[in-house]
């Protein structure tokens, strides 16, 4: 029998999120940093800059697929495994993995107990499948775990605009199915702006769509019918989706400041 104070509330960590069989735990305040850190580290967690950890509680009728490499502590009757059945098969993953930004192999977790990844300084959002009719696309690198349910697979662009011009690489994470997704974001998921479309059309200015239905149709498109109108307009292409399902958006691309208005 094992007991633990994991999911306890203290003066250094709390429970944001609990989804599914997923829970997030977030640490408020780092006790154990050095002395001539304090300071940085301080100000740090003003700016909600924290170590953030996943856990995945098993009842051993399911099992957890995380990012290789994550796993921090096994606690219970839990084992790993990997789909690898030949060289062939490694390879096929490896080179899946080295043109989406995830792991080439990622492990399996089966049993009864609890399941704790490494601490992680990025958002963990976890999403509901249902919530996306069963198939959601996600940005490259942000995938970190999600139920043995859910299948994932590499998506190629369907149009030369898309693949060629959009920021958001030739090839992204698909995932479908049903049960929950757990990612790492850039940003809280209180500030991704999100639009649902009902056969309708989403332009944005630049790659600062996180994750999107797979079902809606993106192209690279200019904001005004003649490239030199667009030009003068100064937004020149922008991203476009269309169709039915939703996208989340970040509120800038990453490594884009915002200008300060004083020096426009």
């Amino acid at each position: 029998m094992i007991t633990t104070n994991l999911f306890n509330s203290s003066d250094a960590k709390k429970i944001t999120l609990s989804k599914g069989i997923f829970t997030v735990v977030e640490y408020e305040r780092d006790l154990s940093v050095e002395p001539e850190k304090a300071e940085m580290a301080y100000f740090a967690a003003m700016m909600d800059v924290r170590k953030r950890q996943l856990i995945a509680q098993l009842d051993g009728t399911g099992g957890v697929i995380t990012q290789k490499g994550s796993m921090q502590l096994m606690l219970g009757d839990l084992e790993a495994r990997t789909d690898i059945s030949s060289l062939g098969n490694l390879v096929k993953k490896f080179a899946a993995g080295k043109v989406t930004g995830e792991s080439a192999v990622k492990p399996l977790y089966t049993g009864e107990g609890i399941l704790v990844l490494e601490p992680t300084f990025k958002y963990i959002i976890i999403e509901d499948l249902e919530d996306w009719h069963g198939n959601l696309t996600i940005e490259d690198g942000m995938f970190l775990a999600c139920q043995d349910t859910v299948d994932l697979k590499v998506a190629a662009r369907t149009t030369v605009s898309s693949a060629v011009l959009g920021g958001e690489g030739l090839f992204n994470t698909s995932i479908s199915g049903e049960g929950v997704v757990a990612l790492e974001s850039p940003v809280p998921r209180s500030e991704l702006i999100e639009v649902n479309l009902e056969d309708d059309v989403l332009k944005i200015d630049g790659n600062m769509a996180i994750a999107w239905s797979t079902g809606l149709k993106f192209t690279v498109e200019r904001t005004t019918p003649t490239l030199v109108g667009s030009m003068a307009a100064g937004e020149g292409l922008v991203n476009v989706y269309r169709g039915t399902g939703k996208v989340l958006i970040a509120p800038v691309q990453n490594n884009r400041g915002i200008s300060n208005p004083k020096s426009k």
